[in-house]
């Protein structure tokens, strides 16, 4: 492995900075649309008076980005070419997180709901990866174009993590499928136009296999949202939903039946790498601003970065960081290489929960670092700490991660074989 950054990366990543110079940053400022970069305003993305959700300006706002950065060809970055991508592996994606999550909030990139000029893109990715030509055809185009929203469905209110334990079950009936169960932190669900749903429909609790993957129709009848959960940062658009008998057709099936949880894991390994990408960019963002702020802040008479209980924590911070990244990079080059991406599920673990552990990390020493400054909200800290902190328990808790290492080091983790 080469650890020198590719020309033609090294190329993108300029583009993309004159990008946001000449096309994003006169969108950001337009209109008083820096309402909801300013940590003291943020509530404004906020519709309090309809549950919490997503204000719509703020959506309108992220789609105008969308469209320009689809149109300018960097947004669908990662996908396949036959969908109007670049063919863009894990470790130039890791990369161009880092890059982007680096240069602090903005509408380039936007980590409290995974918006970005470089679109992370992994329901995409699991109809591309799983679905079959008909439903390739059929959904992508739509999901590109937003005319389809899909959202996903696996969470539920007594089983987060231990997914093979899922009550939700369908039946099967002819030529359909009735579900019945129920999902928690189901995101996006207040525009989805369908959701991907994991349900239980052959072999036992606990059991890998016997669990499908549905594209099941949001305004199916029995398919209703409970409430939007309201979380540490908002607005929200985390869904509790309950099915009641809700009928699909076979053709819904995403994947082979009973091997639901292999599209699963591509969702949640596609996510976790990058994620962790960006947690270490926007980790390094508060480090860089908290270097800057000692540099210049002068107490008792000198400079406040002269002070080692200042310069020590920030440079551990700073030694992770390069620990960090080449883990990442490692990963995401083995994952190019063609490595299946289960038999390296320990190290994309690794990666996440150490880098995501790192921003929170990075964002209360930099806190620390500069004093009542710092926990002003004129300073990014908070906010990124806030955003960062639910990496930590969605897509797989430190906890969960930190047993999926202990399982492959001892020995005692199997894996369901397709």
């Amino acid at each position: 492995m080469d650890f020198d950054i590719p020309a033609s990366t090294q190329q993108f990543l300029g583009e993309l900075d004159q990008f946001i110079i000449d096309v994003i940053k006169p969108m950001e400022g337009e209109d008083d649309n820096i309402r909801f970069f300013d940590h003291r305003r943020e509530d404004s993305r906020t519709d309090w008076d309809r549950d919490g959700l997503p204000n719509a300006e703020w959506e309108g706002l992220l789609r105008r980005m969308r469209v320009a950065a689809d149109q300018a060809g960097y947004y669908r970055h990662q996908l396949p070419e036959r969908f109007g991508g670049k063919d863009a592996g894990s470790l130039e994606m890791a990369i161009v997180r880092e890059h982007l999550a680096r240069k602090g909030l903005g509408l380039h990139n936007d980590l409290q709901n995974e918006s970005s000029i470089v679109g992370n893109l992994v329901t995409v990715l699991m109809m591309e990866k799983y679905g079959s030509p008909a439903q390739q055809a059929e959904w992508i185009p739509k999901m590109l174009g937003g005319t389809a929203r899909i959202g996903f469905g696996l969470t539920e209110p007594l089983h987060g993590s231990d997914a093979t334990w899922m009550e939700t079950t369908a039946t099967r009936d002819g030529d359909e499928w009735v579900i019945s169960g129920e999902k928690y932190w189901n995101t996006g669900l207040h525009h989805a136009t369908h959701d991907y749903i994991f349900a239980r429909t052959s072999g036992n609790p606990g059991d890998g296999r016997g669990i499908t993957c549905f594209i099941v129709p949001t305004d199916s009848p029995g398919f209703k949202i409970e409430e939007f959960m309201w979380t540490f940062n908002m607005p929200t658009d985390h869904a509790h939903v309950k099915l009641n008998e809700v009928r699909v057709h076979n053709d819904t099936i995403l994947g082979d039946e009973g091997l639901g949880l292999m599209t699963a894991q591509l969702f949640v390994h596609e996510n976790r790498i990058r994620q962790a990408a960006s947690s270490l960019g926007a980790g390094l963002h508060c480090i860089d601003t908290a270097v800057a702020y000692a540099n210049q802040r002068t107490v008792f008479g000198k400079t406040l970065s002269t002070n080692q209980a200042i310069q020590f924590p920030l440079a551990e911070l700073a030694t992770e960081a390069e620990m960090l990244r080449a883990l990442i990079w490692k990963t995401a080059w083995q994952l190019d290489s063609g490595v299946d991406h289960m038999e390296i599920t320990d190290k994309v673990a690794m990666c996440n929960y150490r880098a995501n552990r790192f921003a929170c990390d990075a964002a209360d020493q930099a806190m620390q670092t500069c004093g009542g400054m710092g926990y002003n909200r004129a300073m990014p800290f908070e906010h990124i700490y806030r955003h960062h902190r639910r990496y930590r328990i969605t897509e797989g808790s430190d906890e969960i991660q930190i047993r999926k290492v202990a399982g492959k080091l001892f020995g005692i983790t199997g894996r369901a074989k397709g």
